[in-house]
């Protein structure tokens, strides 16, 4: 299969890089693991992030009385690469879990599964990429990707991580979704195409997203 002719051109964008045409992932991007993204809207997260985010009007958040954290899910199935392993994938996950747990602990109590009074978390990881800095446009494959155009000529100059995540928060009694959100962000960056990604690199977004989506439970419950 060649995925280069399969890859999306997506643009890596963070806060500081300059060129990029949009913040937020495109729905071109989108990955599927949501059931609807129709009703999705450009807002911004607690820390000033930019997110793709839907909130059901009206919803009770001070009626949930504990949390349950699914394990996140690598969506859609994953294609490891030299550049990002399989155990890179999978430490991005474990990492994911975890940072949510401890994140969400601090606000509700956790559970050991849905129910009536749960707010159920799903998360995924929808996108880890590395591509050649300064190099655009990005070619890049929803999961697993190196970036099109890393040669030889290109290797010795840094690179650029991104990964992205999808996540439906629902009612763990009726399993009505009451929240979904769509966002991006940048890892760390690598010093050459020759080195290989670490589920490391990555683990700052992760926190930021976890805190993020605590603190916009929060601000809800309020």
């Amino acid at each position: 299969m060649n995925w280069k002719l399969m890859a999306l051109p997506l643009c890596l964008a963070t806060l500081t890089l300059a060129g990029c045409a949009s913040k937020y992932v495109e729905p071109e991007n989108y990955s599927g693991f949501l059931k609807d993204y129709k009703a999705l809207k450009e807002e911004k997260s607690p820390s000033g992030a930019p997110v793709m985010r839907w909130i059901k009007p009206g919803v009770d958040v001070s009626s949930f009385t504990s949390v349950y954290v699914e394990r996140s899910q690598l969506y859609p199935q994953p294609q490891p690469t030299e550049k990002i392993p399989e155990k890179t994938l999978q430490g991005i996950t474990t990492y994911y879990d975890q940072v949510l747990q401890t994140q969400f602990s601090k606000a509700l109590p956790l559970a050991s599964g849905p129910g009536p009074h749960v707010l159920v978390v799903r998360p995924a990881i929808t996108a880890v990429s590395a591509s050649t800095k300064g190099l655009q446009p990005y070619e890049v494959i929803p999961i697993a990707l190196i970036a099109a155009g890393v040669s030889t000529a290109t290797g010795i100059r840094d690179q650029d991580t991104s990964i992205a995540t999808e996540a439906a928060f629902l009612d763990g009694g009726n399993g009505e979704v009451v929240a979904q959100v769509v966002r991006k962000g940048a890892g760390a960056e690598l010093e050459n195409s020759s080195q290989v990604m670490t589920a490391n690199d990555a683990k700052a977004v992760l926190d930021g997203w976890a805190r993020d989506m605590v603190k916009s439970y929060e601000q809800l419950k309020k």
